[in-house]
């Protein structure tokens, strides 16, 4: 399927904007990445749990539907490939629980050790694009929503004579072949500031944008260009608000920006300290404000598509963090239906007559019980 992101761009002003936040409910289709289900080993310390194989991942996934969980998402060959593909399709067709996304690893093969598709290495690059191929075509055959591309292993080092033209320009030609070969499925960069390399190819919301337009400018195969006629946005970003909060970025801001290009196809959910290393935490225990206002930047603009959740939960139950993450995220999304939009339209269109309105109702919502507080200010729209 082509999932279509159009109005994802349309622009809504005064009673417009008033009716549409009061009428537009975000609808909480929850993913999770099969890869945390049990998380392995890092650099300083050896896995705190027994592995689970495939079998047993999804037997989990399916457990936890009646908890809101509706899509897993996959890395091919290692965690879906063509010989255990039936089992997502028999976890769809017992639970519910659907084959969100199948995703090229592009980051673990030692063969990708100076990059995947922007490798200057000839048989290493050739390896990467093949590989994208062939993911595009599982994902096309399993009926999947997009290809994410997280191109963790991409990037560099050393920022002295190294050639940022060529890298990029070798990721995104390899990109656009793989998609010309493949044509018709989205893709959905995920940008990163840093690790596993130390500079990341794509560091942020900008770069990914911008490297998606450079996408899809490449593209030439016929289903491709009609599909770019027609207005939609073939490449599109999967940001991580993880990710987002590592560069130092603005969550609401970094999913408006993507939004407005009718580009957001999915969206990742964890917790993270301002900048720090990417820790994955449990959803909303980091910054829950950040996912408020993301939330409500996403009712803004009528985001309809999955929100994944990618924690690496290594001293809680699997079952229990998915299910914290979930409760966590359906309570700020009910946070979002208590906010007073009349107000919050007046106060962004004229904060001249209404200084301190908007924060004197973040107070309220963010505490509901608390008692002894001041008279709400009034606003005023005119």
């Amino acid at each position: 399927m082509f999932v279509d992101l159009r109005d994802q761009a349309t622009v809504r002003t005064g009673d417009e904007l008033v009716s549409h936040l009061t009428n537009f409910k975000l609808e909480l289709k929850i993913s999770a990445g099969v890869w945390f289900f049990a998380p392995g080993s890092i650099r300083f310390h050896e896995a705190y749990m027994n592995p689970y194989t495939i079998e047993e991942r999804l037997e989990i996934a399916g457990e936890l539907a009646e908890y809101g969980l509706c899509g897993i998402e996959a890395h091919y060959p290692n965690e879906i490939n063509e010989d255990n593909a039936h089992l997502y399709q028999k976890l769809e067709k017992e639970t519910g629980v659907r084959l969100l996304t199948v995703i090229p690893n592009l980051f673990w093969d030692a063969q990708f050790e100076f990059g995947s598709l922007s490798s200057p290495v000839p048989e290493a690059r050739r390896a990467a694009i093949d590989r994208v191929i062939k993911t595009l075509e599982m994902n096309k055959a399993l009926n999947t929503d997009f290809m994410v591309v997280w191109p963790g292993g991409d990037g560099y080092e050393l920022n002295f004579g190294t050639n940022f033209y060529q890298m990029w320009n070798l990721f995104e030609s390899g990109l656009a072949e793989a998609l010309d070969a493949c044509p018709g499925v989205r893709v959905a960069i995920e940008p990163k500031p840093y690790e596993p390399r130390g500079n990341n190819i794509y560091r942020n919301t900008t770069d990914g944008i911008l490297m998606a337009q450079d996408v899809d400018s490449r593209l030439s195969a016929p289903e491709n260009k009609r599909l770019l006629d027609d207005g939609h946005a073939i490449v599109g970003l999967n940001p991580e608000l993880g990710h987002v909060l590592m560069g130092f970025e603005d969550f609401p801001y970094a999913l408006s920006r993507i939004l407005r290009q009718g580009r957001l196809a999915h969206t990742h959910w964890n917790s993270q300290p301002l900048g720090n290393y990417d820790q994955d935490l449990q959803v909303g225990i980091v910054s829950p404000e950040q996912i408020f206002a993301g939330m409500y930047a996403l009712k803004m603009y009528g985001y309809q598509g999955y929100m994944g959740i990618d924690i690496f939960p290594e001293r809680i139950p699997i079952r229990q963090a998915i299910v914290n993450s979930v409760d966590r995220m359906n309570a700020i999304a009910q946070m979002t239906e208590q906010v007073d939009h009349n107000l919050m339209v007046a106060c962004m269109e004229r904060p001249d007559l209404n200084r301190g309105v908007i924060e004197a109702h973040l107070t309220r919502l963010f505490h509901p019980s608390a008692s002894g507080l001041s008279e709400m200010p009034a606003y005023q729209r005119t």
